[in-house]
């Protein structure tokens, strides 16, 4: 599946995050411990934002100018209409040329669903984006080896892909980073979270 399907596809589930029953602290205390280790609060962009606003919420209350971004065009219609102040990017992560540098960038249950061969790229391209200094939290599958599947868990079919914990840390290494934190939050399912602070430029 390519990000375009996957936006589609995410266009059909809206109503998954818009119940009452939708758990509006998930990922929140995993938010909280990035933004501690930010050294300097100006702007943030939440990729794969969503539309439950909870981490634009966070962040807004952090002292961050935020921005959202996302493959689904649904998704980021009720994200608008939640934060009518925020700009937000309908875009594809893996060709989207990001506009600015930031202090933060989080990209929880997202950049997951990107092809296997497009996680090295965009995760380049994230680092890239950040002010040094700047701070990436993302969550992936903490599998041992790179792979991809897809399944029909929340509806329609969806695709999952990830370098495994090894790759994600020996790769953002090599971009410049130093791991703040890494999480397997719900062991013994491979959820699991990263947070990297950028300290150089892979040129430096």
């Amino acid at each position: 599946m390519n990000p375009d399907d996957i936006g589609k596809a995410y266009n059909t589930i809206t109503h998954l995050w818009e119940r009452e029953e939708f758990d509006r602290n998930n990922g929140i205390e995993a938010h909280k411990r990035a933004i501690s280790f930010v050294e300097n609060k100006g702007y943030a962009l939440d990729v794969g934002c969503g539309c439950t606003g909870r981490f634009i919420d966070l962040l807004q209350a952090e002292g961050f100018e935020v921005e959202g971004v996302d493959v689904s065009s649904k998704m980021v219609e009720l994200a608008k209409q939640r934060h009518p102040e925020v700009t937000f990017h309908q875009q594809d992560i893996c060709q989207w040329e990001i506009p600015k540098h930031y202090d933060l960038i989080t990209a929880w249950d997202s950049i997951w669903h990107i092809p296997l061969l497009q996680q090295e790229p965009v995760l380049a391209k994230l680092v890239n984006s950040l002010n040094k200094g700047g701070v990436l939290i993302f969550s992936f599958g903490g599998t041992t080896e790179p792979g991809e599947h897809t399944d029909d868990f929340m509806g329609p079919e969806v695709y999952y892909s990830s370098l495994g914990t090894n790759g994600f840390l020996a790769l953002l290494m090599k971009l410049g980073c130093v791991c703040m934190h890494l999480e397997y939050e719900q062991y013994p399912e491979l959820h699991t979270f990263l947070i990297v602070q950028k300290v150089r430029s892979i040129d430096e």
